[in-house]
């Protein structure tokens, strides 16, 4: 990962985000709800920028943070976000209707691999955003992938899950150890995906970027 100095020269160069997102980033640092972190979100939004995707599908809203920020980076974009948990959920509400972006996003409350023919009526998606329960990574990638545009990409958070997946050491937590091995596996299936050109960007929590190759590749 890299390290905590060269985190913090990166982050005097990130523009300043208004006083909504900075709420919104201290409600989910006081109440432990996991967001993407800044560099991270950053790095993402600078590439979709540049796909200009008109739709995109993400799992995992929690509460909203980062489907309010794609929404802002591409006001011309449509989102579909899914959150399972009811507490997040109203609070994402909360939180879309506030910045004036309830037009952009659509907020679909229940499991991300039971609420699929929902999702499918929205299909087709220029991008897959996968930031849920990490150990379903794969499944989540296989249920929606087949809704995915030609040449679109599936961005992936957490991939390095704090370093772990590269650690040497014992991981004495189970849960921890756990989900290390799962993410693990998972990029190694990415990897090995011909139909996909992968990489990992050491950013945030490590980023995956994975592009959908074209029928004439």
């Amino acid at each position: 990962m890299i390290s905590k100095e060269i985190v913090q020269y990166i982050k005097q160069f990130i523009p300043e985000r208004d006083k909504q997102i900075k709420e919104m980033e201290r409600y989910a640092q006081e109440y432990d709800i996991p967001i993407m972190e800044v560099t991270g979100i950053e790095v993402m939004l600078h590439i979709l920028k540049i796909a200009q995707p008109k739709r995109i599908l993400e799992i995992g809203t929690a509460i909203g943070y980062s489907a309010i920020r794609m929404a802002k980076a591409l006001p011309a974009a449509e989102i579909v976000t899914i959150e399972r948990d009811k507490e997040r959920y109203e609070r994402a509400l909360f939180y879309i209707n506030q910045t004036g972006t309830s037009g952009q996003i659509r907020v679909i409350f229940g499991d991300a691999l039971n609420v699929y023919s929902d999702v499918a009526k929205a299909a087709p998606f220029n991008v897959l955003f996968i930031d849920a329960a990490k150990g379903q990574y794969q499944r989540f990638f296989e249920l929606y992938e087949p809704l995915l545009a030609e040449n679109g990409l599936i961005i992936t958070d957490n991939v390095l899950f704090k370093g772990l997946v590269a650690t040497e050491e014992p991981i004495e937590n189970k849960r921890m150890r756990q989900l290390a091995a799962k993410i693990r596996r998972y990029n190694e299936w990415l990897a090995g995906r011909n139909d996909y050109e992968t990489i990992i960007l050491p950013v945030g929590d490590g980023v995956a970027i994975s592009r959908k190759r074209g029928e004439r590749q």
